[in-house]
C-alpha cells in the first residue's frame, strides 16, 4: 500500500484553488501543482524515501539527483567564467536627466583611468553644488565625471619643516617644496569638492591656534561629538618642580594642599599679626593707632645706636586696618621742623631687601615727648645677631656656642644688603645704619635692612655730604660681614684675629670683597655700591638662581590651594538651599523640582555607604562630584531617595542649572516683605 504524504501548507498556498484530493493510485505531487518545468524539478519522493514508485507509471518529475546537480554546475561555469570581461558600469544621467550622449562617447566616458586606483574614498557633493547644478541656465558637463581624481598628498606632520619633505608632494621638483602642499593640521577647503562648491569648513581638533579650532564663533566642541571633551573638572594637576618620586599608593589627601611645615609658618604669622596684650599700661591710643603689642623682649634701654633708648611695637592703624611696626625713640624732643619731613624721600624708596618707611611723627601718649617711626610689619622676624650671635640671642644662656655660617648663606646676605643700597644710594640717600641687631631675618635666608631714615631726623643738624654717607655705608657693610664671618661679637675690637679667623674660614673671593669694603673712606680709589656689583656679579646669579627655584616651589604649593576657594563657595550654595528650616515642612520647597534631587545629590556626595554598611569616607570621591558640579559635565548618575522610593538619573549640569535657579530663588524677595 502506498503512503501519502500531506500536501504542505506552503505548497496548498502556492496552488491557484482549493487542494484536490488525488484517488487511490495517483502519482504524488507534492511539490508544485504546476508541471511547467516538472522535468527539471527533482522529485520529492527521491528527497524522502530515495526513489520515487511511480516513476514508471507517469511521474513528471526528474528522478535522478545527479542530473540536476549537473545542470547546476553547468550553469555556475556559465555565470562565472574567469574568461568572461571585466565589469564596466556606463556613465548615469546626472540628476535625473535623460542621456542625450551618443554610445561612442558614453564607452568613452565610462572608461576608468588607472589613476582611479589611488583615489581619495568616495564624498558625496554638497547641497549647494546640488543646487547650483539643477539651477536653470547653469553651466552642464555631462562628459565630465561626478568625482575627480586628485594626487594623493603624504601626511606631513605639523611642525615638520616642509623643505625636507618636498621629494613627497608629488610636485616633479624635489628642490622646492610645494605651497600648495596639503597639510592635514591645517583647515583648508576640502580637496574632493567639487570645484564652486561652498560647504562647511570643518574645525582642526588639533591646531595649536584657537582660532583655528572655533566654527564660526562658537567653541570646537560644542557640536563634536566625535571626539572626546576635554575633561574640566579634573583640576588638580601638579605643576611646577617634583622632587619626591612617590608611588600611586603612597601619596595621600595632603598632596591636594599647602605642605604642613608651609601651612604651619603661615599660621603661626596669622596668629602673631592677630595677638594682642589685654591689661596693658601701653596707651590705648596713638595718633591713629591702636591695640599695641610690644615686640622687645629685652626690658634694658639701650641707646647706642640711635642715641636715644629705643622701642618697638606691634600696632593696627584705624585708616586702612592693617598692621604696622612702630619704633618710639624716648625722650626725643623735635628742634627743627625740617628734620621730619626728611622721611619723605625714604617713602619713595621701594626695595624688597629694605624695610618700607610709611610715616614719621612725634608723640606725648607715653607721657613723654618720642619720635615714632611707622614701618612695614614683619610677624616672627629676628635680627641677625639673634640668629648668629649668641650676645644678640633672646635664648642666651652660657654655654651658647655660635654656629659657623655657610660661605653661600653670607654670599646671599651680602648680595641682599647690596641691593638695598643700591636703591637707597641711587635716591641720593645713605643708609647709615648697617648693624647685625637692626636687620631683619624674615624668611629663610631672606633678610632686610632696618632702621632707615632714623639718623637722618636725629641727625639732622650734623653737617656732612651724601657722598662721604655713602662711603660710610660701605665701610658699615664690611664691618657687618667681618661680625658674621668671625661669629663672635668680641673679636670686631680686634681687627687682627678676625681676619685671621675670616681667611681660615671663607674663599679668597669673599675675603678680597670684604677688604675692599673696609678701605671704602681711603681716597686711592673710586668705590661706590655700582662697583661693589660689578664684582659679586657671579654671586648675584647664584642668588639670583635660588630665588627662581623658591618661585618655582611657591608656585607649585600655590597650586593646590586654586580650587579650594572655589569649591567652599560651590559649598556654601547648596547648604543654603538644603534643609533650610523656615522651609522644612514646605513640601513646595525641599520635596519638589530641583530642591529635591539637590538634596540626594549631598546623600549621594557625603552619605554613602559601602556593602557592610559602614560610611565611605572618601575625599577623592567629594572632589571629583563637586568639580563635576562646578563644571557642568555632561555625566549622568543615578539618585535614590532615602526611602528607596524615587529613583533620579540626571547629569551634572543639569544639576548645575537647579542648583543656580534654586539660589536666585533665595535671592529674590518674599511676598510677606514686598507687602
Amino acid at each position: 500500500m502506498a503512503s501519502v504524504g500531506k500536501p504542505s501548507l506552503d505548497d496548498a498556498r502556492r496552488g491557484t484553488g482549493s487542494p484536490k484530493m488525488k484517488a487511490r493510485g495517483e502519482p504524488l505531487t507534492i511539490c508544485s501543482p504546476s508541471l511547467e518545468n516538472a522535468k527539471d524539478t527533482l522529485c520529492r519522493n527521491v528527497t524522502i524515501y530515495g526513489r520515487c514508485r511511480y516513476e514508471d507509471k507517469g511521474c513528471a518529475f526528474n528522478h535522478d539527483p545527479h542530473k540536476n546537480s549537473n545542470q547546476s554546475d553547468n550553469a555556475n561555469k556559465k555565470r562565472f567564467n574567469v574568461d568572461s570581461p571585466s565589469f564596466t558600469p556606463s556613465l548615469l544621467p546626472s540628476n535625473g536627466s535623460s542621456p542625450t550622449s551618443s554610445s561612442s562617447s558614453l564607452k568613452k566616458a565610462s572608461t576608468i583611468s588607472p589613476k582611479a586606483a589611488n583615489a581619495a574614498p568616495f564624498l558625496p557633493r554638497t547641497a549647494a553644488s546640488r543646487s547650483n547644478a539643477s539651477t536653470p541656465g547653469a553651466r552642464q558637463d555631462t562628459m565630465a565625471p561626478e568625482w575627480s581624481v586628485a594626487e594623493a598628498q603624504e601626511f606631513i606632520p605639523q611642525g615638520f619643516d616642509p623643505t625636507h619633505m618636498s621629494p613627497l608632494h608629488g610636485n616633479g621638483n624635489p628642490g622646492v617644496a610645494s605651497a600648495n602642499a596639503y597639510d592635514p593640521f591645517v583647515t583648508t577647503p576640502n580637496p574632493l569638492a567639487a570645484p564652486g562648491a561652498v560647504g562647511p569648513v570643518q574645525a582642526n581638533p588639533f591646531s595649536h591656534d584657537a582660532a583655528a579650532a572655533t566654527l564660526g564663533g562658537a567653541a570646537y566642541y560644542a557640536n563634536q561629538s566625535g571626539f572626546q571633551q576635554p575633561v574640566q573638572y579634573h583640576l588638580y594637576a601638579p605643576i611646577g618642580p617634583h622632587n619626591q618620586n612617590a608611588l600611586a599608593y603612597q601619596r595621600n589627601v595632603h598632596d591636594l594642599f599647602l605642605p604642613n611645615d608651609i601651612r604651619e609658618d603661615l599660621q603661626k604669622k596669622a596668629a602673631a599679626t592677630l595677638q594682642t596684650l589685654p591689661n596693658t599700661q601701653l596707651p590705648a591710643q596713638v595718633d591713629y593707632f591702636h591695640s599695641l603689642v610690644p615686640l622687645d623682649l629685652n626690658h634694658q634701654k639701650n641707646a647706642a645706636i640711635f642715641g636715644y633708648p629705643s622701642w618697638v611695637y606691634k600696632a593696627q592703624s584705624t585708616k586702612d586696618g592693617n598692621f604696622y611696626a612702630l619704633r618710639r625713640l624716648e625722650g626725643f624732643r623735635l628742634t627743627n621742623e625740617k628734620a621730619i619731613r626728611s622721611v619723605q624721600a625714604w617713602k619713595r624708596i621701594a626695595s624688597g631687601s629694605m624695610v618700607t618707611v610709611h610715616d614719621a611723627f612725634t608723640s606725648r601718649s607715653f607721657q613723654d615727648s618720642s619720635l615714632i617711626f611707622v614701618t612695614d610689619y614683619h610677624p616672627l622676624s629676628k635680627t641677625l645677631a639673634e640668629q648668629h650671635l649668641s650676645a644678640g640671642s633672646r635664648f642666651q644662656t652660657r654655654h651658647t656656642t655660635n654656629v659657623h655660617i655657610a660661605e653661600q648663606v653670607l654670599w646671599g646676605y651680602i648680595t641682599q644688603i647690596a641691593n638695598a643700597l643700591k636703591n637707597i644710594h641711587s635716591g641720593g640717600l645713605a643708609a647709615r645704619i648697617i648693624d647685625a641687631s637692626k636687620i631683619l631675618l624674615t624668611g629663610r635666608n631672606r633678610i632686610r635692612l632696618n632702621a632707615c631714615a632714623i639718623m637722618d631726623v636725629v641727625q639732622y643738624d650734623t653737617q656732612r655730604s651724601v657722598a662721604d654717607l655713602q662711603r660710610q655705608d660701605l665701610v658699615n657693610f664690611g664691618q657687618l660681614i667681618l661680625t658674621l664671618g668671625a661669629n663672635q661679637p668680641n673679636l670686631i675690637h680686634n681687627t687682627t684675629k678676625a681676619l685671621e679667623h675670616f681667611t681660615r674660614a671663607y674663599s679668597p673671593q669673599l675675603k678680597t670683597t670684604l677688604m675692599w669694603l673696609l678701605s671704602g673712606m681711603q681716597k686711592d680709589q673710586e668705590r661706590n655700591i655700582d662697583i661693589l656689583i660689578t664684582g659679586i656679579s657671579s654671586q648675584l646669579m647664584s642668588t639670583f638662581d635660588s630665588a627662581l627655584h623658591l618661585d618655582d616651589q611657591l608656585t607649585s604649593d600655590l597650586s593646590r590651594e586654586l580650587e579650594n576657594g572655589r569649591l567652599v563657595r560651590l559649598l556654601t550654595k547648596l547648604n543654603f538651599i538644603n534643609e533650610r528650616p523656615e522651609h522644612e515642612h514646605d513640601r513646595q520647597w525641599s520635596e519638589n523640582g530641583e530642591r529635591f534631587y539637590l538634596k540626594i545629590f549631598r546623600d549621594y556626595v557625603f552619605h554613602q555607604v559601602d556593602a557592610s554598611g559602614d560610611p565611605v569616607v572618601d575625599l577623592g570621591h567629594v572632589l571629583t562630584c563637586l568639580n563635576k558640579l562646578d563644571a557642568g559635565s555632561d555625566e549622568r548618575i543615578t539618585l535614590v531617595s532615602r526611602d528607596e522610593q524615587t529613583c533620579f538619573i540626571v547629569s551634572y549640569k543639569e544639576l548645575k542649572k537647579g542648583l543656580e535657579s534654586s539660589f536666585q530663588a533665595l535671592l529674590k524677595p518674599s511676598r510677606s516683605r514686598l507687602h
